[in-house]
């Protein structure tokens, strides 16, 4: 099956669990960008979604999300995406997910996924050499289908995850596919300024 129609209802995954090991332990999800944390500029990128849950620390946010921790702990992006999909409420034909790390993420940008997405089995953020970032949306029924058992999720990929997948590659526009991995990344990006959606 593949996606039929573009942006209609879906739900988001936000990647907010990891260590942040570059960053001496630093939980980035509350490091600020532009005055505002992290986790607040990715909740405003998947604005659209009618179902957001957060895989790392709960913490206040200004809309309704759901919290979790990934399973197993520090498991990984590919168990924190499938720890977050178990703990929907509700089903959506597709489902959006993105790292906390990527300030310049917008509506728009996942409104150009599912779009691109029409005729696959999702699309996926890459950059100007090809590399697959951590914003994307897939269709559900598909991403169920090629899970692996909860011993397989445990240092699981997300490109090993995807890899059966029909996933379309979208160019970035501006800066949507920077993101923050050391304290020079968050310095370059904070002296770039806020992008124009």
């Amino acid at each position: 099956m593949v996606i039929e129609q573009g942006l209609s209802g879906y739900a988001a995954i936000v990647l907010a669990g990891g260590q942040g090991s570059r960053l001496g332990g630093v939980d980035k999800a509350s490091i600020e960008v532009d005055g505002r944390p992290l986790l607040e500029h990715a909740l405003d990128a998947v604005i659209d979604a009618s179902e957001v849950v957060v895989v790392g620390h709960p913490v206040p946010t200004e809309r309704p999300v759901t919290f979790v921790r990934e399973e197993p702990r520090f498991g990984g992006p590919a168990a924190g995406l499938l720890t977050g999909r178990d703990l929907l409420l509700r089903s959506f034909p597709t489902i959006a997910v993105l790292a906390v790390d990527m300030p310049r993420l917008h509506s728009g940008t996942f409104r150009r996924l599912h779009e691109a997405a029409v005729g696959h089995e999702g699309a996926v953020l890459a950059d100007a050499d090809g590399r697959r970032q951590l914003a994307f949306v897939v269709e559900t029924a598909r991403l169920d289908a090629v899970r692996p058992d909860h011993e397989g999720q445990h240092g699981l990929s997300v490109r090993a995850l995807l890899a059966p997948l029909d996933l379309v590659a979208v160019a970035p526009v501006g800066d949507e596919a920077r993101d923050i991995d050391t304290w020079s990344d968050l310095r370059d990006i904070a002296s770039a300024g806020p992008s124009l959606d």
